[in-house]
């Protein structure tokens, strides 16, 4: 096996339905295939999250959202509004819970559990804002 191969990261799903499409199935961009062994856990997380939640957000119709639900815990959701890590461990969240109360989840990476949702998007929004489509296109300008 090649250094280059090695390097390369792997991922596999298996659905119910053959033509479910998901991010482990679909191809991974150059710039999250490239150089996985030099990112810290945090930007190799955050790079990973944002395929899956792209990939979430083409399955909604127009009126949802995506928002993430907390994993063991009662706190409720998160409407994403943006993701960012900090190196080397950090992940965090951006957004707002169901009532419109700003909220930011700051987590570890070796805690990170991440559950999707669809929410109703807000009455005043007139679109649906899809956040995973913007950070996929950092991904594509990142070095």
């Amino acid at each position: 096996m090649t250094e280059h191969e090695q390097d390369t990261p792997c991922a596999r799903a298996v659905h119910a339905d053959p033509n479910t499409r998901s991010v482990e199935i679909e191809p991974i961009p150059e710039n999250v295939r490239k150089a996985v062994a030099q990112k810290s856990p945090a930007k190799w997380a955050y790079e990973r999250l944002i395929l899956y939640i792209k990939n979430f957000e083409e399955h909604l119709d127009s009126d949802h959202e995506i928002a993430m639900g907390f994993t063991g815990a009662s706190a409720g959701v998160l409407r994403i509004e943006g993701i960012g890590y900090f190196d080397p461990d950090i992940v965090t969240f951006y957004g707002a819970d169901a009532d419109g109360t700003r909220t930011q989840l700051i987590q570890h990476v070796s805690q990170l559990n991440v559950i999707l949702r669809a929410l109703r998007k807000q009455p005043e929004v007139v679109e649906a804002r899809r956040i995973g489509f913007r950070l996929a296109q950092e991904l594509d300008t990142e070095d």
